[in-house]
């Protein structure tokens, strides 16, 4: 009997695998492998979650209204231009699903966030990565690999999994040399954490061009991984495209109301910064004194690189955590085979991976 047919390049897709959680045999572990908040969720956030248990059998607001207007008010955007989804992978795959199809190009970064490829290809779109510098984003390349088959161009800004960013200027540039029919997507899940001066999230740039969407998500900074919860800005016009597609209540009550408590829980997100701006910068030196090569990571991890360590590689050093109940992540599937991503965590948790790693490599932590 004939099967039902399958779009074509779907079963080419390779699915995305998230950061591991758990180890054979072992009861607790350490993990450092999702890019999760160190501190977790906000307080504020968990009591509102809990108390909305009684009205589990109620549609959610398909509007997002509270939660939108939270994120005007503290983001100091126009609520009206927000779009919240299923995390910001489903605004990603939404503006795929919108802009590119058969046919067309969607291009990205050379490591960057493996949902953009995937997204593309689901939509029946070409990806295409432009090679990065140092491993930066380059806005020269990303230029040049532009025909006249691109749609979108994705930039994570910070990127995963190298935690490096652009300025502000070169954003700018970039999107002032690109043509006014690509949709130009600034992904700055990791933007609450930057803490550099020349860094922009997005949003000048989003109010200042038709063509320009900003995401952001609430699984980073705002602890909140579990609940699936993102959100997008951008013209009135592209607002409009993601709401005659997205689904009418793609957004769960739960999620609506833990994120209208952590976004307003300014306090707690402070807390959460000034962990990371201790932890990330001791933890990355500590790692370069090991002989490490370490990026100059702005996000909630660092990227640990092995390449030139004689008898020592990044395969080994995440076998060596494992046995010492310590999970990283991985990066060959970014392309970075010699490397692994390390997610800050707490001061405990990242004391134990500097001692792990130094054992493995056989020197003084």
């Amino acid at each position: 009997m004939a099967a039902p047919t399958i779009q074509p390049g779907i079963m080419e897709i390779a699915p995305y695998v998230g950061g591991e959680s758990g180890i054979d045999g072992a009861a607790q572990v350490i993990k450092l492998s999702a890019n999760e908040s160190a501190l977790g969720p906000s307080p504020a956030a968990t009591e509102s979650y809990a108390a909305l248990s009684a009205e589990l059998h109620r549609y959610p607001d398909g509007h997002c209204t509270d939660l939108r207007q939270a994120v005007g008010e503290v983001h100091g955007v126009d609520p009206a231009r927000v779009v919240c989804g299923a995390g910001s992978d489903e605004i990603i795959s939404l503006l795929c699903q919108a802009y590119a199809g058969p046919g067309d190009e969607v291009l990205y970064s050379r490591h960057g966030f493996l949902m953009y490829p995937i997204s593309a290809r689901a939509a029946g779109a070409t990806p295409v990565h432009a090679p990065e510098k140092d491993l930066t984003a380059d806005v020269d390349a990303l230029l040049a690999a532009v025909t006249a088959r691109t749609r979108i161009l994705f930039l994570a800004n910070p990127n995963n999994p190298t935690g490096t960013y652009l300025p502000a200027a070169e954003m700018a540039r970039l999107r002032s040399e690109l043509r006014d029919d690509v949709l130009l997507v600034i992904d700055a899940a990791y933007a609450e954490y930057v803490e550099r001066d020349d860094y922009r999230a997005g949003v000048e740039l989003v109010e200042a061009h038709d063509n320009v969407v900003m995401t952001r998500t609430f699984s980073k900074i705002y602890g909140l991984g579990g609940m699936r919860l993102g959100w997008g800005y951008a013209s009135a016009a592209v607002v409009d495209v993601l709401h005659h597609i997205r689904g009418p209540f793609n957004v769960g009550a739960a999620a609506q109301v833990a994120g209208v408590a952590a976004i307003r829980d300014e306090a707690f997100t402070a807390r959460v910064r000034a962990h990371n701006a201790e932890w990330l910068p001791w933890t990355r030196d500590r790692l370069r004194e090991l002989g490490l090569a370490v990026t100059d990571s702005v996000g909630n991890f660092v990227l640990a690189c092995f390449d030139g360590l004689a008898d020592h590689d990044a395969k080994g050093a995440d076998a060596f955590l494992r046995q010492n109940g310590i999970i990283v992540r991985p990066m060959a599937g970014y392309g970075l085979p010699e490397c692994l991503r390390i997610t800050i965590g707490t001061a405990e948790e990242m004391r134990a991976v500097v001692d792990a790693l130094a054992r493995y490599l056989g020197r003084n932590a």
